[in-house]
């Protein structure tokens, strides 16, 4: 099982909003083994990290994923080396051939493709969300 989140980078989290998603993963999934795409920018996608971080200290079959739109540059590898440790894994979904300002949007379009459930925070009809 995959599951993907997106959301809006304008997240305000609560700890309702944590509890249901540590709620509707547990009765999702339970202890089956799944696959989690994160995307690791702006306030939701963290918040959606530490559900899934706290969801895996309970389940050892959790794997969580950061799907990243670029390729690391020289400047940016310090970053990309502490996700390697926070993730089990980092997928680049191989984007060179999408214009560079549209990359988060196709790497979203990418997690959703793949997903077999999407969790999302969507507050308006534009963005990459």
């Amino acid at each position: 099982m995959v599951i993907t989140f997106c959301g809006h980078t304008q997240f305000v989290p609560t700890a309702d909003c944590f509890n249901r998603i540590i709620s509707f993963l547990t009765e999702r999934v339970g202890d089956k083994p799944v696959n989690i795409y994160l995307g690791g920018y702006g306030a939701f996608d963290l918040f959606a990290y530490d559900c899934c971080k706290k969801y895996k200290e309970r389940n050892p079959n959790v794997s969580l994923y950061y799907i990243t739109p670029y390729m690391p540059s020289k400047s940016q590898e310090e970053d990309f080396d502490g996700r390697r440790k926070r993730y089990d894994g980092i997928i680049y979904p191989e984007l060179e051939d999408k214009p560079k300002r549209f990359a988060i949007f196709y790497r979203n379009q990418w997690m959703v493709d793949r997903a077999d459930c999407v969790i999302a925070y969507v507050v308006r009809t534009w963005g990459g969300a």
